[in-house]
């Protein structure tokens, strides 16, 4: 498939690197879901819970926690993510208080 981005406009340019961001992060999201899977299947086969083997979910005192997968990404730059707990990162308040909203942002 080839796209002519020497004759688009600045506004067709910019909705189609959000959406490339966004497939990216979604890709990257979905191989994550595979890998994790993959290792629990694996663990399960030797008889282990992939948490017990990792240390996840032990809370705080254990470690750092578990990584949240992300379920918002900021559509100016895919690499600012944000899993919905804790505060709320800037790109995300910016983007509320302009008026829209969260589902915007989703993954």
């Amino acid at each position: 498939m080839e796209i002519d981005v020497d004759n688009m406009s600045l506004d067709d340019l910019r909705a189609l690197k959000t959406r490339v961001d966004r497939a990216i992060a979604s890709f990257d999201a979905r191989r994550r879901k595979e890998a994790l899977a993959a290792a629990e299947r694996a663990a399960r086969e030797l008889g282990f819970n992939l948490s017990d083997l990792t240390g996840a979910g032990r809370g705080r005192r254990g470690g750092s926690g578990a990584e949240r997968a992300p379920k918002y990404i900021n559509p100016q730059d895919a690499t600012q993510t944000w899993s919905g707990r804790g505060r709320r990162p800037g790109w995300v308040v910016e983007h509320l208080e302009a008026g829209r909203n969260l589902e915007d942002l989703l993954a």
